[in-house]
C-alpha cells in the first residue's frame, strides 16, 4: 500500500518533549522510541520494512490506493501538529498526528501517540494497521483484543491501541487491522499508549477528550513560540527549527538529542550508520547561543544546569573530566552494539544501536562546553559559585593537556592527529573562561590561562597555517582542508575579514565548496578509516552563508542561503547531509543543521539591516 523505504526527507516530526516519533508523507508512522529518544523501538520500519514495525494510516479508493491517491504534509503553523491530506476523486481526508505534552520536566513511562482522521470534502476510507515490533524488532508480543481497544503486551513494554467514532478493530496475527469509513465532516480517532509492561490502560477517550487534547497542544505551541524574539526576514523557518530544537530536547534534564533516529545511512547502501539519539556536548553547546538569542532562555539554561552536573562527576570513562556524549539523563554509557536482523534503510547496513565514540578523546568538547556555560548574557547565573571553582578547576587541567592528538570533531576511526578544530576550541576554553572571570570578579589564575591561551593561538598560526595552500588545514601534519574551521570567526579567533581567512575562506570555495554546498573534509585526502563516500554537511553549509555574511560577502550569502532553503523538506526539516541530486542524508532530522540554519538567519538579517 506505501513504499517500503520512503526517502528519509518524506517525513515530519512529532513529540511530546521526551521521546517522539517520524511519520511519513503517505501517513506510516515508522519510527518511534519510547520511553525515551534512547530507548528501543516499537516501531522501526524506517530501518527494517519486514521486521521493524509500523503504524499505517492510509486512504483507500474504489480502484485501490497508489497513483489514485494524492498526498500532502503539512504542520498546523507554529506548532508540532502534523497533517497528513489524502485528496482522491471520491473524497478529501486528513489524517492529524500529535503527541500531548504530559509532564515536560518529570520523567514517565506513558507516552502517547494521537491519530485522527477525518474527511473534509466527499467520502473516504482509511486503511489502518498497527504492528509494533518492540526492541528493535527482537520482542515477541501478545495480542488481547477487546471491542474497540487492543493490547499489545512485550516482555518490558505494554501497547495500548483506544478507538474513538467508527474504528472497528481486528486481529490480524497478533497486530490489528481496520478499515474506517468516513463522510463529509465525519471523524474518527486512534490513541496508542505505550508504558511500561503491565501498566493499565488509560480511561476510553472520546470526541470532547480528543478536541480538548488537539486544542490544549495548540495552544502550547503557540505559546511557545510567542517567547521568540526573532523578528528578520525568515520568520517561519526560523520558528520552524526553533520547534525541532524543542522537540528534540529531553524535558526533564534539559539536554538536547543530536537527532531523532539512528542508523540512517550517509550514503545509499554504507557502512556509515550512526546512532544519534545521545546529547553531543558539542552540538547541545552550540545550541545554547542559538536559543537564548531567539529568546529562549529557559531552554539554553536548562542545558547549562545539565551541563554543570557532567563537571560534577568523577570524570569520563576514558579518564578525561568530560565525555563526548551522554544518555540524556547523564549515563557515560552506550556501548555499540550491531542490529544484525536488521536490514537497514534501503539496504544501508549494519545498523548499529550505542555509539563507540562516545569514548574517543575529542578536545574540542573543552571549549564547546566553557563556550555555553559562558552564554549568561542578561540571564541569571545558574551554575553558582561551587560550578565555578570546578569550571576553573577544569580549565586549570586544560592548560596541561591541550597540546595533545585527538580523533577530532568528525569521530572519524583513521588515528589520532593534531586537528586544528581542537586547538581552536582549547583557544576558545580559555578565552571565555578569562573573559567569565574578569566579568563576575571570580577566582582564577589568569596569568596562567592567559598564557597558554596566547601560545594555543600562536601554535594555531604557525603550525595550522599552511603557507603552501595559503590557509588554515585540518591537522598539523597536511594541506588538507576542513569546513570544521568555518567556525573560526563565529567564536572570534580572527575577524570575519582578516587576510589569513579569506585566503581560508576561498581556498574552501575551490575545494570543498559545491553549488553553495560544503564537503566536511576529503576523504580521499583525509583517510578517516571507513569505506564509501558522503554527502555535504548540511551544518557547514549554513556556517558557510554565516562566514561570507560576515565577511561582507553579503549577496552571494544570501543565495547561498537562499539555495540551502530549497534542499528543506516538504515541512522545514533538514537531515545531517544533502546527496548529489539533492536527497537528504544521515540521521532526521538533526539538530546541528538547524541551530546553524538560525545561526546563519541571524548572521544575514544583521548584515542585510547594515546595507544602504
Amino acid at each position: 500500500m506505501t513504499r517500503p523505504y520512503p526517502p528519509i526527507a518524506e517525513h515530519g516530526l512529532i513529540g511530546d518533549l521526551q521521546t517522539c516519533a517520524l511519520v511519513s508523507s503517505e501517513g506510516v508512522l515508522d519510527w518511534f522510541c519510547s520511553p525515551r529518544f534512547d530507548s528501543p523501538s516499537v516501531f522501526a520500519a524506517l530501518l527494517d520494512h519486514e521486521r521493524g514495525g509500523h503504524f499505517a494510516i492510509t486512504a483507500q479508493t474504489p480502484g485501490g490506493s497508489g497513483p489514485h491517491v494524492v498526498t500532502r504534509q503539512l504542520y498546523l503553523a507554529d506548532t508540532a501538529i502534523l497533517i497528513t491530506r489524502f485528496l482522491t476523486p471520491e473524497g478529501v481526508g486528513e489524517v492529524v498526528d500529535f503527541m500531548p505534552v504530559r509532564e515536560e520536566r518529570t520523567p514517565t513511562d506513558r507516552h502517547q501517540v494521537v491519530r485522527v482522521m477525518r474527511v473534509v470534502r466527499g467520502s473516504m476510507r482509511f486503511a489502518l494497521e498497527c504492528r509494533p515490533r518492540f526492541d528493535y524488532g527482537r520482542a515477541h508480543h501478545a495480542l488481547a483484543l477487546d471491542g474497540g481497544a487492543a493490547r499489545f503486551d512485550a516482555p518490558d513494554t505494554t501497547a495500548h491501541l483506544q478507538t474513538v467514532g467508527p474504528v472497528s478493530l481486528e486481529a490480524d496475527g497478533d497486530d490489528v487491522r481496520a478499515t474506517v469509513a468516513l463522510d463529509a465532516d465525519g471523524r474518527a480517532a486512534v490513541v496508542l499508549t505505550v508504558c511500561d509492561a503491565g501498566g493499565a490502560a488509560p480511561s476510553p477517550p472520546d470526541a470532547d477528550d480528543m478536541a480538548r487534547e488537539f486544542a490544549g497542544l495548540n495552544r502550547y505551541w503557540h505559546r511557545w513560540t510567542g517567547r521568540c524574539r526573532y523578528r528578520g526576514r525568515w520568520q517561519q523557518i526560523v520558528n520552524r527549527s526553533a520547534i525541532t530544537l524543542k522537540l528534540l530536547t529531553y524535558g526533564p534534564t534539559g539536554a538536547p538529542v543530536a537527532a531523532a533516529t539512528m542508523g540512517l545511512p550517509e550514503q545509499e547502501g554504507g557502512e556509515r550508520n550512526w546512532d544519534y539519539r545521545y546529547t553531543w556536548v558539542r552540538d547541545a553547546s552550540l545550541a545554547v547561543r542559538v536559543m537564548r538569542d531567539v529568546g529562549f532562555t529557559a531552554e539554553a539554561n536548562a542545558f547549562r544546569g545539565w551541563l554543570a552536573h557532567r563537571f560534577r562527576g568523577v570524570g569520563a570513562p576514558n579518564g578525561e573530566p568530560l565525555q563526548v556524549m551522554y544518555r540524556v539523563d547523564g549515563d557515560p554509557h552506550l556501548p555499540e552494539e550491531v542490529l544484525g536482523h536488521l536490514s537497514g534503510w534501503r539496504g544501508s547496513a549494519p545498523v548499529r544501536v550505542g555509539n563507540d565514540a562516545a569514548g574517543q578523546l575529542q578536545l574540542d568538547i573543552y571549549g564547546e562546553a566553557v563556550y555555553a556555560l559562558a552564554q549568561a548574557g542578561r540571564t541569571p547565573d545558574v551554575v553558582g559559585y561551587d560550578h565555578w571553582r570546578r569550571s576553573a578547576a577544569l580549565l586549570d587541567w586544560l592548560c596541561g593537556h591541550w597540546d595533545r592528538p585527538d580523533d577530532g570533531i568528525w569521530e572519524t576511526r583513521g588515528g589520532r592527529k593534531d586537528f586544528t578544530y581542537s586547538r581552536l576550541m582549547c583557544w576558545v576554553a580559555l578565552d571565555r573562561g578569562i573573559r567569565q572571570a574578569l566579568a563576575t570578579g571570580r577566582p582564577a589564575d589568569l596569568t596562567r590561562w592567559t598564557a597558554v591561551r596566547d601560545a594555543v593561538m600562536e601554535q594555531i598560526m604557525t603550525r595550522g597555517w599552511s603557507r603552501e595552500r595559503q590557509a588554515f588545514v585540518q591537522h598539523y601534519d597536511s594541506t588538507v582542508l576542513d569546513a570544521s574551521l568555518l567556525m573560526m570567526p563565529l567564536v572570534g579567533f580572527v575577524p570575519p575579514t582578516d587576510p589569513r581567512w579569506l585566503s581560508t575562506l576561498d581556498a574552501m570555495e575551490g575545494e570543498l565548496v559545491s553549488d553553495s554546498l560544503v564537503y566536511r573534509y576529503d576523504p580521499l585526502a583525509s583517510p578517516d578509516g571507513l569505506r564509501g563516500c558522503e554527502g555535504t554537511f548540511s551544518f557547514c553549509s549554513f556556517l558557510y552563508v554565516h562566514a561570507l555574511a560576515r565577511a561582507g560577502r553579503v549577496e552571494q550569502a544570501r543565495y547561498a542561503f537562499d539555495k540551502m532553503l530549497t534542499y528543506a523538506n516538504h515541512v522545514g526539516l533538514f537531515a545531517e547531509e544533502i546527496g548529489p541530486t539533492g536527497e537528504q542524508l544521515g540521521n532526521f532530522p538533526q539538530a546541528f543543521t538547524h541551530l546553524a540554519l538560525v545561526t546563519a538567519a541571524l548572521a544575514l538579517d544583521a548584515e542585510l539591516d547594515e546595507e544602504p
